[in-house]
């Protein structure tokens, strides 16, 4: 068996878009992958079609060989960015077409599974209303009725989570925009009740005393997680936040940390309790598995950060099925409505009481539906709430 073609597409999600493709060979066997990443989507595109180009020939069925080849061939570029996004694509759909061909779910081939009903936490549930505590409180509480038992919010100044006027260029709070969070925060606690998991974003949008600060503040909420304190760049600064953070407060990282290399660090400095590594980011399912059994070695749980489409959602959760150390899933409580109608089986059929069921078709159970996704090209212009 050997790959004939790749076929990539932009496709328009419900804030940034996402990049889906396809994996062909001269048998007529296929794959199907995600290598979603945001701002910058044309160029995961772009990545993602010559990286598609560099596999062409080879047998679809080596994909531990085909990681490695690409990953050491690309890494001139950079071990991090579009390319490990493309890789990351690359590996799902390897993975989809290999369970595909052998008849069983993705999950089989990553050793099997602890579970196949997959707890999510809600992340996007607040999608209208004003920054205050009112309006939060009243979407959170839909949260809860809905059926999950864990929702994700970012309740500082981050109305652009690009660069811009919203933010300070200090990435300091004003102490009137510090007492409106921490209100925010206790609002959405009040709302949801005490049995209930909160996770607290910054997207590492605020700087060292702040962050700080407002970790010891929201301890008394009883969060279940305060998440990137800091950016990636620097361990180190992590370490010294994990020190003057109250213990109560646990730290979750990795959306931004790619591979198991990049991880290997903070491991070893025991930083987080939690580590999210993102499925079309990190080096794909092959890759958050070998991470995975990194963090089951420190006594580190694995939640995987996914606000993306619905191929990383099947994937992200084929690896949750496939570990030990498994917390929870993000999942968009609100999203685009094609998001079900570009594959074969929806997801929407697939979510009961805050938990996603796999099912036993093979591979990730599903296809891309080509003529619902040309309905929905991705957005090449920038507009308000939209990161291209």
């Amino acid at each position: 068996m050997k790959i004939t073609d790749v076929k990539v597409w932009l496709v328009e999600g419900i804030k940034y878009n996402w990049t889906l493709l396809k994996i062909y060979t001269d048998t007529g066997h296929t794959g199907v992958g995600e290598a979603t990443n945001w701002p910058g989507s044309p160029l995961v595109l772009e990545a993602t079609k010559h990286v598609g180009q560099r596999i062409i020939g080879l047998d679809p069925l080596r994909t531990d060989f085909i990681w490695t080849k690409l990953y050491r061939d690309l890494n001139w570029v950079g071990p991090f960015g579009a390319s490990m996004c493309a890789i990351s694509g690359i590996d799902m759909a390897l993975l989809d077409l290999k369970a595909k061909y052998l008849g069983v779910p993705c999950y089989q081939l990553l050793g099997g599974s602890f579970r196949t009903a997959i707890q999510l936490y809600a992340n996007y549930w607040f999608t209208g209303g004003g920054h205050n505590a009112q309006d939060y409180a009243a979407q959170a509480r839909k949260v809860k009725e809905a059926g999950f038992t864990g929702l994700k919010f970012d309740p500082f100044a981050h109305t652009n989570y690009l660069y811009g006027e919203d933010l300070s260029s200090n990435l300091t709070l004003t102490p009137a925009q510090q007492d409106l969070a921490f209100e925010v925060s206790k609002a959405v606690r009040e709302a949801v009740g005490a049995d209930f998991d909160i996770m607290i974003e910054t997207h590492a949008m605020l700087n060292y005393s702040v962050a700080v600060r407002m970790a010891q503040r929201l301890s008394a909420l009883n969060i279940t997680w305060y998440e990137e304190p800091a950016g990636p760049e620097n361990d180190k600064v992590l370490r010294a936040m994990r020190d003057r953070i109250p213990s109560n407060v646990s730290i979750c990282v990795g959306e931004r940390h790619y591979t198991r290399y990049n991880i290997r660090p903070v491991l070893e400095q025991h930083i987080c309790d939690y580590m999210m590594p993102d499925i079309t980011r990190c080096g794909g399912p092959s890759e958050m598995k070998r991470m995975a059994t990194m963090m089951e070695a420190y006594n580190v749980l694995l939640a995987p950060h996914n606000p993306n489409g619905p191929l990383s959602t099947l994937s992200s959760a084929h690896v949750c099925a496939s570990v030990p150390n498994f917390f929870r899933q993000e999942f968009m409580f609100t999203d685009v409505p094609w998001r079900d109608t570009i594959i074969t089986h929806p997801i929407k059929e697939m979510i009961s009481n805050g938990h996603l069921q796999l099912s036993d078709r093979p591979g990730l159970g599903v296809d891309l539906v080509e003529e619902e996704m040309e309905k929905h090209p991705g957005i090449l212009v920038p507009r308000p709430g939209f990161y291209v």
